[in-house]
């Protein structure tokens, strides 16, 4: 199939994890790579939308003050994970790295940045609490980012 996610084996992989799911040299020469940052069993368990939606702001606002290269973050319609563009071609442990630091950021917030209805099309449907229990979370599996299959 033509989208890398339709062509991986949901009932193999074990959750939570960072994985390379797509690399890219663009036309100009310029290389553009997607991980798959999965916090949740898939067809087992999901992300309460209040809390992906949180997590999706926080994530996109605080991730660009630890890197210049973060072109984009969004949420996976399953609900069991995002999606993290970068250009360029960091290591595995770069990347780590970002995700490390963002979710640390995000376990301290005090607010979910632009939960307004003047920034956000659904300024009403954020959870602060539930979105730092499940960065904490996350952080707590640490030592199983690396491990992508059961």
């Amino acid at each position: 199939m033509n989208v890398e996610s339709f062509n991986l084996d949901h009932t193999k992989v074990s959750a939570p994890f960072i994985r390379l799911a797509d690399r890219k040299e663009l036309p100009a020469g310029d290389t553009l790579v997607k991980y798959d940052i999965r916090f949740k069993q898939p067809n087992v368990e999901h992300l309460e939308m209040p809390a992906v939606h949180s997590l999706e702001h926080m994530f996109a606002e605080h991730a660009r003050n630890h890197a210049s290269n973060v072109i984009d973050f969004g949420p996976m319609g399953c609900q069991t994970g995002f999606y993290l563009m970068l250009s360029g071609d960091p290591s595995e442990a770069e990347v780590a790295d970002l995700v490390e630091k963002t979710l640390t950021d995000i376990t301290n917030a005090d607010e979910v940045p632009a939960a307004n209805e003047k920034q956000c099309g659904w300024g009403a449907n954020h959870d602060l609490e539930a979105a730092k229990r499940e960065a904490q979370a996350f952080l707590d599996k640490r030592d199983e980012w690396g491990t992508v299959f059961k």
